[in-house]
């Protein structure tokens, strides 16, 4: 079946997929002969491509089934040389992913490995009713995988890491870059910190790879705008030396995203961080 999937996703011209339409879908489902959970699980091998993992050499993808009808792509992002906290888990890349693209529900996450702890904490800030988990030995709830769960809704937030309120933030400036980046800055989710934060990076083909902050109620499994630009410039398949530009726009507030975004970056490429600070 690998061999078959393989063939099929390159007929289609996905020889690596990141994100897939609800056509692509149908598509592989009529060339494969699977149905929709096992196209996802199948897939998952192929998202492992993705995955950069120096430091634990355990690579781990995963699948955000997202209301559209789309899917897309998350695999664990590691930094050589950094401590474990600026780690990108899979189930993070794939959520960060979809929240790049305006989704706003997820209807299914399917990953190739149990959720860690850390990411089941993660998915609590979807505060979601209800999120169906899809992994190899079988089928949960989230409520099953972390009861008793502490999340946005115990601090008095109404939405969640997909339906937040969008942010006011403005700079006088022409800069197309360090516009994109404010941009992600007035889609992130830092209701706790008040640290709304985005990233734009410019590649050497025009490209350009995009970060948000997305804050959580237990404030460890945040996920920082450096690190998610990052597992992006991964899933559209391109490499840390063709960075010439990145931009962080960040609100000020009791806590700064520079120090640790300037850190990652400078573990993969040598370009400086220009840093836009909005009181």
């Amino acid at each position: 079946m690998p061999e078959l999937l393989a063939g099929t996703l390159q007929q289609q011209g996905l020889t690596r997929p990141a994100r897939l339409s609800p056509a692509d879908i149908t598509a592989l489902k009529q060339a494969t002969g699977l149905d929709q959970q096992a196209l996802a699980l199948a897939l998952l091998n192929h998202g492992k491509a993705f995955s950069l993992a120096p430091v634990s050499g355990f690579a781990v993808s995963a699948i955000v089934m997202a209301g559209s009808g789309h899917w897309y792509l998350g695999a664990n992002l590691e930094f050589a040389g950094l401590s474990l906290n600026f780690s990108v888990h899979a189930e993070q890349a794939a959520i960060g992913h979809a929240a790049l693209h305006g989704e706003k529900v997820i209807s299914k996450l399917v990953v190739s490995a149990s959720p860690c702890g850390h990411c089941r904490q993660f998915m609590q800030e979807l505060n979601q009713d209800e999120l169906t988990l899809v992994l190899p030995t079988g089928t949960h709830t989230l409520g099953e995988l972390l009861p008793h769960a502490f999340g946005p809704a115990e601090l008095g937030i109404a939405g969640g890491l997909l339906r937040t309120d969008p942010g006011d933030l403005t700079a006088d400036s022409n800069d197309l870059l360090l516009q994109a980046a404010l941009t992600e800055a007035n889609a992130s989710h830092a209701p706790y910190s008040g640290n709304r934060a985005g990233v734009a990076l410019l590649l050497a083909d025009g490209r350009l790879c995009r970060g948000r902050y997305l804050e959580n109620a237990a404030f460890n499994p945040s996920l920082g705008p450096m690190q998610l630009a990052l597992s992006q410039l991964r899933l559209q398949g391109g490499e840390p030396v063709q960075i010439i530009r990145a931009v962080l726009v960040e609100a000020g507030a009791g806590i700064s995203q520079h120090a640790g975004a300037a850190q990652a970056l400078a573990a993969v490429s040598a370009v400086t961080l220009t840093h836009r600070l909005i009181e």
